[in-house]
């Protein structure tokens, strides 16, 4: 009788889980976009990029970030910033992307990147823009950059703007892709 009951059981169980829907990825739960060499970076190869992949992993997103053709060797600091070009607006510290002896570099960072990105004022400011920064200045100016100080680094001392999504319009940023 109880193998009987077990038996029922489990092939009852085993039916019901053909009903129940499977859990799926919605469209918009991961977006990819590249990033592109930014003006006045002069000091690395006009073909320097970034791959950027944002995944949804429910109340938060992660966001990797793979940097290429960047100064071997050196750390560089990247930021969510309202605007991919200066003035950049409003700006929120993520953190850095330290590169190899080939000038690539690879970094992941778990926050919001997505349409609901934004700081509150009077209104909703969305900040929906990347831009990667030598973390320090001595390292661009070493590397032939121009000797320019930007508060773009967790000690507010940091290099020139060297990659950016500045291939986005300045009001359809790619972090508003992801809903």
């Amino acid at each position: 009788m109880k193998k009987t009951l077990l038996a029922v059981v489990m092939a009852a169980a085993a039916g019901f889980s053909g009903v129940v829907p499977r859990a799926n990825a919605a469209a918009g739960d991961s977006i990819k976009f590249n990033m592109v060499h930014a003006d006045g970076a002069t000091c690395i190869p006009a073909t320097s990029h970034a791959r950027v992949t944002i995944t949804d992993q429910g109340p938060v997103q992660k966001m990797h970030i793979e940097a290429f053709q960047l100064t071997p060797n050196t750390s560089f600091t990247t930021f969510i910033v309202q605007h991919s070009a200066r003035p950049f607006g409003l700006s929120w510290y993520q953190g850095e992307i330290e590169t190899d002896s080939r000038g690539r570099g690879v970094a992941d960072f778990t926050g919001i990147f997505s349409a609901e990105t934004f700081v509150l004022a009077d209104t909703a400011i969305p900040m929906a823009h990347i831009g990667i920064w030598y973390a320090d200045p001595v390292d661009a100016a070493n590397a032939g950059c121009p000797n320019i100080v930007t508060p773009f680094d967790g000690d507010h001392e940091a290099g020139i703007l060297v990659l950016s999504t500045g291939n986005f319009a300045d009001d359809k940023g790619p972090l508003l892709r992801l809903k």
